[in-house]
């Protein structure tokens, strides 16, 4: 079913996005009608250059669009003409105080500057890195952090609330903009979900600028993934946001996984297989815990967007194969039911199943990347007919 008609027969799928001008982050559009971004952070000393190129590497194996690196000293600022030589993903240059890093990180090829307006020493040095940021093709993203607000604001509405936290966004949009620069994004974070939300709803509705979002210093794997779907999930599904990062105290690819389960929660993005899974109970016909661990081990290299049912019993199975493109139902004696395309297929040993769906899916992976590269492939042999 085409997307336009599957929306019509259910409307209470759709989300209507927030209207934001577009910016590019390099080769990246954000805002827009362009696809909601994934990012992550580098953890590795920037000053190591190949530490920082190899996890870089990962990052973009796992499917991230953009890589943010801290830069808070001159070494780190050297090293990054290296790094952005070594990857194919553009780089944000995370920049917290020194105007001159900011200058010398857009020197050196970061797609966009992370600084705070307010830190980097006044509004002629702003200026400087505003005019660095246009001579070099920079965009900028305006990072605010509940935890870090000024002085002032702290003072005038007494703790971080959502007002303080858009009264410093628009503060520091209004000194990008009185040097005619429009090419930024904003982040308000906090680590509290409901400040969070609270201050992107606002925000929302104050500016026109592409958001950012994140809950910041979320925790480990578990909580900070409960806290930033819980966060980012209820403002993505409002249609607000037009970038994101999960922030973990874990590897960045797994971030990056984390920010594309979220998105493909929501239709809003579709990478990797998606594997719909029942949580197990006496019924099942063989150990779904287990095999849904090693399944999501195994597919993890796939990028094509490909559903998959794993359901342990003929209850449920049947019907949530019927809406995915690979299935497996257990149910017989040491065996179960594989579905393709919603209808059974082959019935399958338990022994064999998971070497059995791994293939088929590799298989149907192989085949979508073939489809989408027929296009090119016909285009080329046109033009070499012209020629």
């Amino acid at each position: 079913m085409a997307h336009d008609e599957a929306m019509r027969v259910r409307p209470w799928r759709m989300i209507e996005r927030r209207k934001s001008r577009q910016i590019h982050v390099g080769p990246v559009p954000v805002g827009g009608d362009a696809p909601i971004s994934v990012q992550t952070m580098t953890n590795t000393l920037t000053s190591d250059a190949q530490a920082t190129i190899r996890q870089i590497q990962a990052i973009e194996e796992a499917g991230a669009d953009i890589v943010r690196v801290s830069c808070p000293d001159e070494e780190s600022t050297a090293a990054l003409s290296e790094i952005v030589r070594g990857v194919s993903i553009p780089i944000v240059a995370d920049i917290h105080f020194h105007y001159k890093r900011g200058i010398e990180a857009a020197k050196a090829g970061a797609a966009c500057l992370r600084i705070n307006p307010g830190n980097i020493g006044g509004k002629e040095r702003v200026r400087e890195v505003v005019q660095a940021a246009k001579d070099h093709g920079c965009s900028i993203r305006i990072g605010v952090n509940g935890g870090s607000l000024e002085r002032h604001l702290l003072e005038q509405y007494g703790e971080p609330c959502p007002e303080a936290m858009v009264a410093s966004a628009l503060y520091h949009a209004d000194m990008l903009e009185e040097h005619d620069f429009r090419e930024y994004k904003i982040s308000v974070k906090a680590s509290d979900v409901f400040l969070t939300v609270a201050a992107y709803q606002a925000l929302s509705e104050a500016t026109d600028a592409p958001l950012h979002l994140g809950v910041t210093e979320a925790g480990g794997r578990r909580i900070g993934t409960v806290k930033s779907s819980i966060g980012m999930g209820n403002l993505l599904w409002a249609g607000i946001g037009d970038t994101i990062r999960v922030s973990l105290s874990d590897d960045p690819v797994e971030e990056v996984r984390v920010g594309f389960d979220m998105l493909k929660s929501l239709n809003l993005r579709s990478r990797g297989v998606n594997v719909i899974s029942c949580p197990s109970c006496a019924r099942q016909g063989f150990e779904v815990i287990d095999t849904v661990r090693v399944l999501e081990e195994r597919l993890a290299h796939i990028a094509e967007p490909i559903t998959l049912s794993i359901i342990g019993c003929v209850v449920n199975g049947p019907g949530e194969a019927a809406y995915t493109d690979l299935g497996f139902t257990g149910g017989g004696k040491d065996s179960g039911m594989l579905y393709v395309s919603g209808k059974p297929s082959a019935k399958v040993s338990n022994a064999e199943m998971i070497e059995r769906i791994v293939d088929m899916v590799e298989q149907k992976a192989e085949a979508m990347r073939a489809a989408s590269a027929e296009p090119d492939a016909d285009r080329d042999a046109a033009k070499t007919a012209a020629e």
